[in-house]
C-alpha cells in the first residue's frame, strides 16, 4: 500500500532552532560575540579566583560588570542565532545590540581601568585585568564592524526618495475644481 502522505510532505529547512547567519548578525560579528563571551567568562573567573584584595570595590565593579557582560552576552547571542528572536516580541534588535553592546564596551573598559589602577598585582588578578581589556576590545571591534556594515542604527533618512524615477516628486500647486454653483 502506497503512502499517503509522502508526495505532499517535505522537510522544512527553515525550523532549524540554530540559524547562522541571521538577518540581524552575520558571521563574523557572531564570531566577535562567541569570543566577548569566552573573555568575559574567563576575566571572571580569574577574578573569582583571587583570594585576598587590597581594594575590593574595585574587585567588585570588576566582578559585576564582567559576569553581566558573559551573562547578557550570551543570552544576546542565543536570541540573535535562534528562532527565539521572533517570539520574543521585539522588533528593534540591531538598535538594542548596538547599545547593550557600547554600554558594555565602556563599562567594561572602565572597569578593567580601575581594576588596573587599584589591585595587589598577583598573577591572577594581572591575568583578569588582561582578560578584561581583551574583551573590551572585542566589544569596540563588534562596534566598528556595526557601523560599518550596518550603518548608525538611529540615523534619519532626511528626504525619502520617490518610488517615480528616483526624483523626489514636487508638492502640487493646483487649485482644485470648484463645486459649480448652486444658481446654474
Amino acid at each position: 500500500m502506497p503512502e499517503v502522505y509522502a508526495s505532499t510532505t517535505a522537510p522544512n529547512p527553515k525550523t532549524s532552532w540554530l540559524m547562522l547567519p541571521t538577518e540581524t548578525l552575520e558571521k563574523a560579528r557572531g564570531g566577535i560575540k562567541v569570543i566577548q563571551v569566552l573573555l568575559s567568562f574567563v576575566a571572571f573567573i580569574l577574578e573569582e579566583m583571587v583570594i585576598s584584595c587590597s581594594s575590593c570595590s574595585a574587585l567588585y565593579f570588576f566582578e559585576f560588570v564582567s559576569c553581566s557582560a558573559f551573562l547578557f552576552t550570551l543570552l544576546l547571542l542565543i536570541l540573535l542565532y535562534t528562532s527565539l528572536n521572533t517570539r520574543v516580541g521585539i522588533s528593534c534588535w540591531p538598535k538594542l545590540d548596538f547599545v547593550y553592546t557600547a554600554v558594555i564596551a565602556v563599562v567594561f573598559l572602565l572597569s578593567s581601568i580601575i581594576f588596573t589602577s587599584s589591585n595587589s598585582d598577583t598573577t591572577l588578578e594581572r591575568s583578569a585585568m588582561v582578560f578584561g581589556f581583551l574583551a573590551s576590545l572585542m566589544f569596540f571591534l563588534d562596534l566598528f564592524l556595526f557601523v560599518k556594515s550596518a550603518g548608525f542604527p538611529f540615523q534619519r533618512d532626511v528626504k525619502p526618495e520617490s518610488s517615480i524615477g528616483g526624483a523626489a516628486a514636487e508638492p502640487e500647486t493646483a487649485k482644485l475644481n470648484t463645486p459649480a454653483s448652486a444658481t446654474d
